[in-house]
């Protein structure tokens, strides 16, 4: 029996790989058939139960709560936010609560959050119709983004420039079942990101990190630290804890998204969970904190929450493969294109977004080929369409492993008709 108990709500292994070797017990509460039986060598034991119904969730934990307390209720996962504040609260532990999940996930509540306390002015409105939409960009006389006010992945955004972009845009998230939308001016720079972690109350900003994008907003490659970001740097790093305690985060992993506009830097978004795309690989390569460890063991007071933020090591890149969509005919992946190629067998759907990450943290430059001969590629409408692969690469500093990526690309060659 370990020093410690948590439960961890849905996600990915890699959280808690290595949690027995530091004493801690993890219960992990998932949906079946939705993870790898393998993670079962690192839980307590494994329970069942849909990640975004909270009281599913506490049934299940409850009993064993009362038999020996669970020290912290955490996840890492997006669907499972609310649900596991619901359960932090019914529990009385610390952590994320329902109300900072809700308001992480509702963009008009963060944006309400803000305007409260004076910081990243962004002119917003909830619509309900293609009218409401158009008379929001007229007054803005702007062009202005419609999105989901709960969105995620990059799915359903829409840039209206113009009267005629409106019925479009409208058109296209009723016929996809969106039935709450914001409207937001469009903030013109490249969209940078803090990982940060916060204990009682302090928050560490620790990586930053840049993109590339189709015309989609789909972010298809991550680099980190941001070049972008350098010149704002020391803005970025007072207004992310300042909007981290408008949202009343206290603990734990977070990741926000900020456009870096002429008038400085705007929240995009924010989610209290270590980020996806494989980003706190990238940051433990290039600042050398591992943000997977510190998710379970900073909490619980097994490692410190260091006292300032890092400089860089070096820098570190993903980029995913984007091949034309399309039925595969062959793949051409040539010899020593990287330090190490795994493929997904045929036939096999990976049960977490980069298969394999885990196993590269001593590789220099690594490669994953996700789909084979006969398989289709998507268009790449959202970042859940990255499936096809992907490499990622360390480097001296950012340009150097994007230019590692940028090679590896050049060289493997999808035949898609």
């Amino acid at each position: 029996m370990g020093k410690y108990r948590v439960a961890v709500i849905g996600g990915r292994p890699a959280p808690v790989s290595g949690a027995k070797e530091l004493g801690i017990d993890v219960v992990l509460v998932h949906e079946e058939g939705s993870y790898d039986p393998a993670v079962a060598e690192h839980c307590e034991r494994i329970l069942h139960a849909p990640l975004t119904d909270g009281q599913a969730i506490l049934d299940v934990l409850k009993p064993l709560h009362d038999e020996r307390p669970f020290d912290r209720v955490l996840t890492t996962t997006e669907p499972a936010a609310e649900s596991t504040g619901f359960v932090v609260d019914a529990l009385g532990l610390p952590g994320v609560t329902e109300a900072t999940a809700r308001a992480l996930k509702d963009k008009a509540l963060t944006r309400q959050l803000l305007h409260e306390h004076g910081l990243s002015p962004v002119r917003y409105r909830m619509v309900e119709s293609a009218a409401d939409i158009e008379a929001f960009r007229a007054e803005t006389e702007e062009p202005i983004i419609v999105k989901p006010v709960d969105g995620v992945a990059s799915l359903h955004i829409h840039l209206v420039r113009g009267p005629e972009d409106v019925e479009p845009a409208w058109r296209a998230l009723t016929e996809a079942g969106v039935t709450s939308v914001i409207a937001e001016e469009y903030l013109e720079g490249p969209v940078v990101s803090v990982d940060s972690f916060s204990h009682e109350g302090r928050h560490l900003t620790i990586g930053y990190s840049e993109y590339r994008m189709n015309d989609r907003y789909v972010e298809w490659e991550v680099s980190t630290p941001s070049r972008y970001a350098l010149p704002w740097l020391a803005e970025l790093r007072e207004l992310t804890p300042k909007f981290l305690d408008a949202v009343g985060l206290t603990e734990g992993p977070s990741h926000s998204e900020f456009v870096l506009t002429p008038r400085g830097p705007r929240v995009l978004e924010s989610h209290a969970r270590l980020a996806g795309s494989g980003a706190p690989e990238l940051v433990r390569r290039a600042f050398g904190l591992n943000l997977n460890r510190m998710f379970l063991t900073v909490p619980l007071g097994i490692d410190e929450l260091p006292q300032t933020s890092p400089e860089p090591l070096g820098g570190a890149a993903v980029r995913f493969f984007t091949p034309e969509p399309g039925t595969i005919g062959a793949i051409e992946v040539p010899e020593g294109v990287a330090d190490e190629v795994r493929q997904v067998p045929a036939g096999e759907t990976p049960l977490v977004f980069l298969p394999y990450l885990d196993e590269f943290m001593d590789t220099d430059v690594a490669v994953v080929i996700g789909k084979s001969p006969g398989d289709t590629v998507p268009p790449l409408l959202t970042v859940a369409d990255c499936v096809s692969g992907y490499v990622i690469a360390s480097g001296r500093d950012a340009d150097d492993a994007v230019a590692k990526c940028d090679a590896v690309n050049e060289r493997i060659r999808f035949r898609t008709s």
